[in-house]
């Protein structure tokens, strides 16, 4: 088998998406300590979200500029790893990584907040990110995303946009914008679980390989040159990512379908303990409450 150091190091290690991520984290930390005096009622910047920040940027980095990002157009369970990381555990760290003084002053911009309001709404959020997940792995529309730079680029952003206010419903910082608590995050978790499940099922029980992306030698000559670079894939001679793993395309594609649930299940049951734990604690505090009032008014007790 070859390996991936025929590609060269900028293939490899992508150092203007580095260059990019390293500015938005300059960027991050001067707006939330050097400029935070700018900002109505801002507070010192906590090291957890300084830390759930650092700890995205990394993660974006090895998903996308990392060796991971070009093994994700050689075999198919890495793409599954990475879209899943990029959708359901980046989001809510870039979302719990941003202070709530920074957040709502960004909410008060006049063309942001009315598109906010209406993109969080939990039913609308649910449907259009399980809808547009969902969308882009149907083959035809995976293939022609991924054979043109624009379309996979602006699809990406679009995916973490839309995990972004589908994430905001069950972990928003702000207190005003909490429109879901106890069971009905529950039944919310629910619902993504099972609306994702159908791309999952599609691709794990396919009995064939379903995308020309990773069977079509001229379909993914056409991607490979996208993501390494024309004039360095013409020079390589290669015939298909078959080259560089030992495993079938079916098998591969299934392994993606897993992995793809199995994060997910992952992600989501972490998400569950945390709302259950949050629910109870929120009881047990009503309930002292009660407790209290009725010692220190035991006429109110009937």
């Amino acid at each position: 088998m070859l390996t991936l150091d025929i590609f060269g190091f900028k293939a490899l290690w992508s150092p203007y998406f580095l260059l990019i991520l390293l500015a938005l984290t300059a960027a991050y930390f001067l707006i939330t300590i050097t400029f935070r005096s700018k900002f109505q009622d801002s507070e010192p910047l906590k090291g957890k979200q300084a830390a759930l920040f650092l700890t995205a940027m990394i993660l974006l980095y090895a998903i996308k500029g990392s060796p991971l990002d070009l093994m994700g157009h050689l075999m198919f369970y890495i793409h599954g790893i990475t879209m899943v990381i990029l959708v359901l555990l980046i989001p809510p760290l870039f979302i719990l990584s941003i202070p709530q003084w920074l957040w709502r002053s960004i909410l008060q911009i006049k063309m942001i907040k009315p598109i906010f309001k209406l993109f969080t709404k939990p039913v609308i959020a649910l449907l259009l990110f399980n809808g547009f997940f969902s969308f882009y792995h149907i083959p035809i529309i995976f293939d022609q995303v991924m054979q043109n730079r624009f379309y996979h680029g602006g699809y990406s952003i679009l995916l973490f946009v839309l995990s972004v206010f589908m994430w905001w419903s069950l972990i928003s910082p702000l207190s005003e914008y909490q429109p879901l608590s106890g069971i009905k995050k529950v039944a919310y978790l629910f619902a993504n679980s099972m609306l994702i499940t159908p791309a999952c099922a599609l691709i794990i029980f396919s009995d064939s390989s379903l995308y020309a992306t990773y069977h079509d030698p001229e379909i993914w000559g056409k991607v490979m040159s996208l993501c390494v670079g024309p004039s360095i894939f013409s020079n390589l001679n290669l015939s298909g990512p078959e080259l560089f793993s030992s495993m079938s395309l079916v098998d591969d594609q299934r392994l993606g379908g897993v992995v793809m649930k199995i994060i997910q299940e992952v992600i989501y049951a972490v998400i569950l303990s945390q709302v259950f734990f949050e629910w109870y604690r929120k009881d047990q505090e009503e309930s002292e409450r009660e407790m209290k009032k009725q010692i220190l008014n035991p006429n109110l007790v009937e």
